[in-house]
């Protein structure tokens, strides 16, 4: 007679289902459901991410692939409804095929209040999405309308799946190269943070949850050793360097970078300083030389505008030739999308504070913070240079015809003594310092201490505004 153990007998448990996920997300033992679990394919709780309380609801995979239908959609509702009443974040967790199909209008007009739920909530309580499994036409939407975009290595997220592109269009394409992690992460930048496990994309949303939540207060850094955070500069200045170890060395730990592969010539990113959550900006030389230009602009405005909705002060490192010129910045629209960084400064109130490292150019000078959109303070360091471009380009344009008369192996030197004298004669750094758009000129290894001074003296503010996804 054959013996079957217990153990045998019992099913594994399904990693699609929606009671584990929350459980998994908030801290130990602190899930509790709103609502009794059902057949309407969500399901809502509230509980503590890092002892700050929040609620979550989840697509129930196990039921129709997740589809959302009018009760499930009320269930989300009702999570963002009791979230923003209770003025706590309210997280996503997202694996659905989208509306029921069998209850027709009736579940499309459901998730469309799903997404006026969103909306009324957005600016006001953190909104953060994890994307674990296929999010599909209405439940695409769903996550794009949110503040911040965590997917796992098997999200998707598309509004017609793989069969009708290919019977509309006759486009070859799986699920994974239409809406996966390597096309939201780089190219559509839909998403901001990809993660290679579901746990880890679990983790990555309750760490946003308690950089938002739990922001703290600046503490004082008086009698902090300095750090020298200029060493990580290259010697010769027009060498690209990677400027995200200069702003993990900035800040007290590593940082949550946001969208790190779409327009990666702009960092941003979330993280402490001094104790209290701040938000980072910065240009990056390693990627088109650290050029603004139509994607990384939009990116950059789209996040000065969630840190001014939340109460999120900024740090702006600036090192920056100007926008990246050329027929197709024009033909994609950098002049609609680089006024929207413009906007987003002058727009926000919150304590904001520019740091110019090397070079400050141009347009992008002007977008990058600076004092006649609203910065808080700017610093420099020695040896920095702000300008409407750099002098050799200027005298190029300006001395043209001086240049080209004087003989070829005199005009190197040429170039470089009118160089010289514009440089002296523009004011740089020196003359920015005389009207007042430059605040001081910083060492390098005062740098912690003077921004941290700077954002913890300032009054806190707060925009009223929602967080429209740029």
């Amino acid at each position: 007679m054959t013996t079957v153990s217990p153990a045998a007998t019992l099913a594994e448990p399904d990693p699609r289902d929606p009671e584990d996920r929350l459980a998994r997300f908030f801290d130990p033992g602190t899930m509790q459901p709103l609502a009794a679990r059902d057949t309407s394919g969500a399901m809502a709780a509230r509980g503590t991410v890092q002892g700050s309380p929040a609620i979550a609801y989840c697509t129930d995979a196990t039921i129709m692939g997740g589809a959302m239908g009018v009760d499930g959609c009320r269930h989300i509702v009702d999570a963002i409804d009791t979230a923003l009443r209770e003025h706590v974040p309210v997280i996503g967790i997202w694996h659905s095929g989208g509306a029921r199909l069998a209850e027709g209008v009736t579940a499309l007009h459901a998730v469309g209040e799903v997404f006026a739920g969103m909306i009324r909530a957005s600016g006001r309580i953190p909104q953060i999405s994890v994307v674990l499994g296929p999010a599909a036409g209405g439940a695409a939407y769903g996550p794009a309308l949110t503040d911040l975009v965590v997917m796992g290595p098997l999200g998707r997220v598309f509004v017609t799946g793989p069969d009708v592109v290919r019977s509309v269009t006759g486009e070859q394409v799986d699920m994974e190269a239409l809406g996966g992690p390597d096309t939201h992460g780089r190219r559509s930048g839909v998403v901001h943070v990809v993660t290679d496990s579901e746990q880890e994309a679990l983790e990555t949303a309750r760490r946003a949850v308690d950089l938002l939540a739990a922001q703290g207060s600046f503490a004082s850094v008086d009698g902090e050793a300095d750090h020298d955070l200029s060493a990580m500069l290259p010697e010769a200045k027009q060498r690209a360097y990677d400027v995200k170890p200069m702003i993990a060395g900035l800040l007290d730990e590593a940082p949550l970078e946001l969208q790190s592969r779409y327009a990666p010539n702009v960092i941003t990113a979330l993280g402490r300083l001094a104790g209290r959550t701040v938000g980072v900006i910065a240009n990056n030389p390693l990627r088109l030389g650290g050029c603004l230009d139509s994607p990384s602009a939009e990116k950059a405005a789209r996040f000065v505008r969630m840190c001014d909705a939340f109460g999120v002060p900024l740090v702006v490192l600036v090192d920056v030739p100007g926008y990246l010129p050329g027929v197709g910045q024009e033909w994609d629209g950098v002049v609609r999308r680089g006024a929207k960084l413009l906007h987003a400064f002058a727009e926000a109130v919150v304590p904001r504070v520019t740091l110019v490292t090397r070079k400050s150019y141009g347009g992008a000078y002007i977008a990058m913070n600076s004092r006649s959109l609203g910065a808080t303070a700017v610093y420099a360091w020695p040896g920095a240079e702000v300008a409407v471009m750099g002098a050799k380009a200027a005298v190029g344009i300006l001395h043209r015809k001086k240049l080209a008369a004087a003989q070829p192996g005199e005009r190197e030197a040429l170039h470089a003594q009118l160089a010289e004298e514009h440089e002296r004669i523009a004011g740089g750094v020196g003359r920015a310092q005389e009207i007042g758009v430059v605040d001081e000129v910083v060492e390098p290894a005062q740098t912690r201490k003077r921004l941290v001074g700077a954002l913890a003296a300032a009054p806190a503010g707060r925009g009223a505004h929602g967080n429209i996804p740029l």
